[in-house]
């Protein structure tokens, strides 16, 4: 975080005296203001690196909660297809250390030692921009792609878990994978601090048609908008036009209490499907046309 300090000292001196004797004069107060000292402003930057933990964080030690929660009643998480997150999916440098994204994680598996975080990392944004949640089922990985799914089956008490990867992490010799802490719970690793675990990726496909990705457990998903007309007829006849041109599905919103009627496409489940067609549509047809990203 960028701070600004500015300090301005302001001395005022003064003086004043009562004398004993009445007939002596009073001394007036001395009002004179003494120059302004003005302290060179200093700024304070980032340190110039792509480190994905780099101050994010206010205590120095990781720990657990005072209370220990029922991780019991925690939801397990069924996998899905899921669009890789616009942020934290590029290769990387850490203490010296160069790591690269797997561009294709079908089939990966990796043998190592897990590991978990907590309070430490509560409340704070992931390497995707997300929030950290140490009571979801989630997980921290250096080079899976975000997010991920990943089966993490614990090979001591053959426990197994599903966790959703949207951080980066453990960058601990011999750790692969950092688990929140109620994933950590659900295989025994809570109570060793680190367990023997075996993690698969699960692969969901994309869904290919509307009344799929309607059904699909997907928090955001992105239209084109082309335009925006006054009345449902022009709305109709655009619709019409643009379905001619374009072999996708195409939306009428109509904005409550106004007469105004948005044409768009979509919805899309992946914002690099809705770039590539945007792109070909603002150098064809509607050179004004813009993507709107919505939470579902």
């Amino acid at each position: 975080m960028r701070s600004l300090f500015v300090v301005f000292f302001l001395i005022l001196a003064g003086c004043s005296s009562s004398p004993e004797q009445t007939q002596q004069p009073q001394t007036k107060p001395d009002t004179t203001v003494k120059p302004v000292k003005v302290v060179k402003i200093v700024k304070v930057t980032k340190p110039n690196t792509d480190d994905p933990n780099a101050g994010r964080y206010s205590l120095k030690d990781d720990r657990a909660p005072t209370v220990i929660p029922n991780f019991s009643k925690v939801k397990l998480i069924t996998p899905h297809y899921e669009a890789y997150s616009r942020g934290g999916n590029k290769d990387y440098t850490l203490r010296g250390k160069r790591y690269h994204i797997i561009k294709n994680p079908k089939g990966y598996t990796e043998t190592g030692f897990a590991s978990w975080y907590g309070e430490k990392f509560h409340g704070h944004k992931t390497a995707n921009g997300e929030v950290y949640n140490m009571f979801a089922m989630t997980a921290a990985h250096k080079t899976l792609p975000l997010p991920s799914f990943v089966r993490v089956t614990n090979t001591l008490n053959h426990k197994s878990v599903i966790v959703r990867v949207n951080d980066r992490g453990p960058f601990h010799d011999g750790r692969i994978i950092d688990l929140s802490m109620a994933a950590a719970s659900k295989l025994g690793v809570i109570r060793y601090g680190t367990a023997p675990v075996k993690i698969e990726v699960l692969t969901i496909p994309k869904p290919s048609t509307s009344a799929e990705i309607k059904k699909a457990p997907i928090p955001i998903q992105y239209f084109i908008q082309l335009a925006a007309v006054n009345t449902q007829q022009k709305a109709d006849q655009m619709q019409k036009e643009v379905k001619k041109r374009y072999s996708t599905s195409v939306d009428i919103e109509k904005i409550a209490n106004q007469a105004v009627f948005r044409i768009r496409l979509g919805p899309f489940l992946d914002h690099k499907d809705a770039d590539l067609l945007l792109a070909q549509i603002k150098n064809k047809h509607y050179p004004q046309a813009f993507m709107i990203t919505e939470k579902r």
